[in-house]
C-alpha cells in the first residue's frame, strides 16, 4: 500500500515537479539565460536556409510546416527511445521536465523594471526587458515598456509554465517538452513579423491549439480573485474572446483584475502591428501596476499548485481508507 502511494499516478509526477521547480528557482538566481536559447538559434538559422521569401505564400507555409515536422519528430522519438538506457527513470523526466520549463526570473525582470521606471530610468528598464520580448523597445515610452512588461509576464508564464505543467500533468513529460520545442518555433518564426507571416503559422497554430484550454483554465483562476467585484460582469465580457485561437481573452481578463487597459499597437521589426485594446474605459497602467500585475499573475500559479496538492491529498486519503 505505502509503496503504491508513493509511486502512485498522482504522487510520483507531482514529487518530481516539486523537485525540478525547486531546482529551478535555485538556479535561476546564477544563470539568466535558459538552457532553450541554444534551439531557438538553431531554429533562426534553419529559417534563413529554407525561409525563400521570393516563393509563394503556399510554399513559404508549406517550408514551415515541413521545418517544423522534421525538427520536432526526430528529437522527441530519440528522447523516448533514450529512456530505455536510463536506470533511474524519475531522474530522465525531471530532465525533460527540466528543459519544457520556462523561465524562473520573469518576476524578477518585471521587479527590476518597475523599479527602474519608478526611479525614471527609461534607459535600464528598456535594457531589462528588450532580451525577453519581441517587440522593438528603444523608442518605447514609460508607459509601453509598462504595458510590455505586464503582457510579456502574463503570456510567457502562462505559455512556458502554465501549459507546460498542464501538459505534464495530464499526458507526460514528452508532450509537455515538445509544446516546449514548438514554442520556440513559434517564438523564433513569429507571424508577426513580416517575413515569417507563412512560415510560422503552422508552429503559431499548434502553439495556439495546445494552449487553449489551459490558457481558460487560467483565465478562470486569474477572474476568481475578483470574486466581490464584478466577477459575473467580467465574466460577461470576455466570454466573447472564449473561442478564439489568441491570447486575447488572457490579456482582457489581466486587463479588467488590475483595472487598467491594456493592448493596443505594437512594434515589431519596426513594423506597427495593430492589436486589439482591452479595458478602454480604464486608465492607462502606470509603472506600480507591473507590481499589482506580477502578484495576480503569481497568485494563479500558487493557487493552481496548491489545488493539484490539495486533490492529491484527498486521493490519498480516500485510497487509505478504502
Amino acid at each position: 500500500m505505502n509503496h503504491f502511494l508513493l509511486d502512485g499516478p498522482f504522487v510520483y509526477p507531482l514529487t518530481i515537479f516539486v523537485m525540478v521547480v525547486l531546482v529551478k528557482i535555485c538556479l535561476s538566481i546564477f544563470f539568466i539565460k535558459e538552457p532553450m536559447h541554444l534551439f531557438r538559434f538553431f531554429c533562426n538559422q534553419l529559417a534563413k536556409k529554407v525561409n525563400n521569401q521570393n516563393n509563394s505564400i503556399n510554399q513559404q507555409e508549406v517550408a514551415g510546416l515541413m521545418a517544423t515536422l522534421i525538427t520536432l519528430s526526430p528529437l522527441v522519438i530519440i528522447l523516448w527511445l533514450f529512456e530505455s538506457f536510463i536506470e533511474v527513470n524519475w531522474l530522465w523526466q525531471g530532465f525533460l521536465l527540466y528543459f519544457a520549463l520556462g523561465s524562473f526570473g520573469l518576476t524578477r525582470t518585471s521587479l527590476k523594471t518597475a523599479k527602474a521606471l519608478v526611479a525614471k530610468n527609461t534607459y535600464d528598464a528598456k535594457q531589462f526587458i528588450a532580451p525577453v520580448t519581441l517587440r522593438n523597445t528603444d523608442k518605447l515610452s514609460s508607459l509601453g515598456i509598462t504595458k510590455t512588461c505586464i503582457e510579456m509576464q502574463l503570456l510567457q508564464t502562462i505559455q512556458q509554465c502554465f501549459t507546460v505543467a498542464f501538459l505534464y500533468f495530464l499526458l507526460g513529460p514528452y508532450v509537455a517538452l515538445a509544446f516546449r520545442l514548438l514554442l520556440e518555433m513559434h517564438y523564433s518564426w513569429n507571424i508577426k513579423q513580416p517575413q515569417y507571416k507563412a512560415f510560422g503559422a503552422f508552429a503559431n497554430k499548434c502553439v495556439h491549439l495546445l494552449q487553449w484550454l489551459p490558457t481558460r483554465l487560467f483565465v478562470f483562476f486569474l477572474m476568481l480573485g475578483t470574486l466581490g467585484q464584478n466577477f459575473i460582469l467580467y465574466w460577461r465580457l470576455i466570454t466573447k474572446h472564449f473561442f478564439a485561437l489568441n491570447n486575447s481573452i488572457a490579456v482582457y481578463a489581466l486587463a479588467l483584475a488590475i483595472g487598467k487597459k491594456l493592448g493596443g499597437v505594437a512594434m515589431y521589426n519596426d513594423t506597427k502591428v495593430r492589436r486589439l485594446s482591452f479595458n478602454d474605459s480604464a486608465l492607462e497602467p502606470e509603472p506600480s501596476d507591473i507590481i499589482y500585475a506580477t502578484k495576480r499573475i503569481n497568485q494563479v500559479l500558487y493557487f493552481s499548485f496548491l489545488s493539484i496538492v490539495f486533490s492529491i491529498a484527498l486521493y490519498l486519503i480516500l485510497t487509505i481508507k478504502s
